[in-house]
């Protein structure tokens, strides 16, 4: 198990240090913004849905490393997926990263290298730096206008 959790720290610690999609997307379909007060985190989520899919999907602003990673992964999980799958793997996500520690997260398999995050759980704060991405994807999805707070 050790050396999973390593694994799971290095793919961690790659995307915070070289985060993927980190861009502005002018032709998004979606956006929204989010916020974690508690850490200084604020992100803001663009995607681009064509034909039913999510093509394309980016995201800009500052973070910590929990948060960064969770939303360079997230950006990549995303593209193909429709927007119902992209709300079925939020709720995975979700699941993941607020399951007991004591419990084995249900659908982790699902998840593939998302799976990582189900260590933050071991540290309740670090759960809104991993989930503000999602939340924030969450809203964009629903083209909800109002900025998301992990509050």
């Amino acid at each position: 198990m050790s050396d999973l959790r390593d694994l799971y720290q290095e793919v961690i610690l790659d995307h915070s240090k070289k985060p993927r999609n980190y861009r502005d997307m002018p032709d998004a379909t979606h956006q929204a913004d989010g916020h974690n007060r508690l850490c200084g985190d604020k992100l803001h989520v663009y995607i681009k849905v064509a034909d039913g899919r999510i093509v394309d999907a980016s995201f800009k602003g500052v973070g910590c490393a929990i948060s960064t990673a969770s939303a360079s992964m997230m950006t990549d999980e995303l593209r193909g997926k429709t927007l119902e799958e992209a709300r079925r793997l939020y709720n995975f996500f979700h699941e993941a990263v607020t399951t007991p520690p004591t419990e084995d997260p249900p659908h982790l398999e699902e998840l593939g290298k998302l799976g990582a995050f189900s260590g933050v759980r071991e540290f309740p704060v670090r759960v809104k730096c991993a989930t503000l991405a999602w939340h924030t994807m969450q809203a964009a999805v629903e083209k909800s206008d109002e900025p998301v707070s992990t509050e």
